[in-house]
């Protein structure tokens, strides 16, 4: 079975409920497993990782993406690592026969 990693970086590193809302998109798609959520609150940052098929992984991390978009306000954002957008980064990983 092919596995990757996916480790996308969310601008939002206080306010739980947010964090939690974005993830719980990554936790909707079967067979993606959520690994770790590591929100930083100096930085306003938040660290998800998730492991699972290319496809499933790639619709998860859409989803993740998506709903940060809609749910972090970058205007009024604040924190001391540079940001991009609602969501900076987000690499993908081979893990497994890929």
């Amino acid at each position: 079975m092919k596995i990757v990693e996916c480790v996308p970086n969310f601008s939002e590193g206080v306010d739980a409920d947010v964090i939690s809302r974005i993830t719980n998109e990554i936790e909707k798609v079967s067979n993606v497993q959520l690994l770790d959520v590591d929100p930083g609150k100096d930085t306003n940052r938040t660290v998800v990782t998730f492991v699972g098929p290319p496809d499933k992984v790639i619709e998860a991390a859409f989803n993740a993406i998506k709903k940060a978009s809609e749910l972090i306000d970058m205007t009024r954002h604040k924190g001391e690592h540079p940001r991009m957008g609602a969501t900076d980064v987000c690499p993908i990983i081979p893990i497994s026969n890929i």
